[in-house]
């Protein structure tokens, strides 16, 4: 897959990080800690720190990943590309910032949005308030 290493990320990460963020890899469900997370806090980028997702958002989807049902703020910190891989059409989530993928985003997810940002743990760093 492409390497979307950016001047942005720091050059250290673990190699899950690395794998998820630069290589559009999917860690394996359930493995995540941020799973069990519970605190209010922040979801950032692991890559680069920009803030993606806040724990009033993230919900239990049973999905395996941590899921949220929209992004921080307006969003900024998110963009979204049509991903065709694995024979399928999904919409691929990835840090705005430096472009590390984050997961996918799929229409059914809980009001009020509707949405079910399914994310890799392993793209986020959390912080707790």
């Amino acid at each position: 897959m492409t390497d979307s290493k950016t001047d942005a990320q720091p050059k250290a990460l673990s190699p899950e990080a690395e794998y998820v963020l630069r290589h559009h890899g999917t860690e394996r469900p359930g493995t995540s800690p941020l799973n069990r997370e519970k605190r209010p806090g922040v979801y950032a980028c692991a890559g680069c720190g920009t803030e993606l997702f806040v724990s009033d958002t993230k919900y239990e989807s049973g999905s395996g990943w941590p899921s949220f049902w929209a992004p921080a703020g307006a969003g900024e910190g998110v963009a979204t590309t049509t991903d065709r891989s694995h024979g399928m059409v999904r919409t691929e989530v990835h840090c705005a910032k430096c472009q590390g993928h984050l997961g996918h985003v799929f229409p059914d997810g809980p009001q009020p949005t509707g949405l079910r940002y399914c994310i890799n743990g392993a793209a986020l760093s959390f912080r707790p308030k």
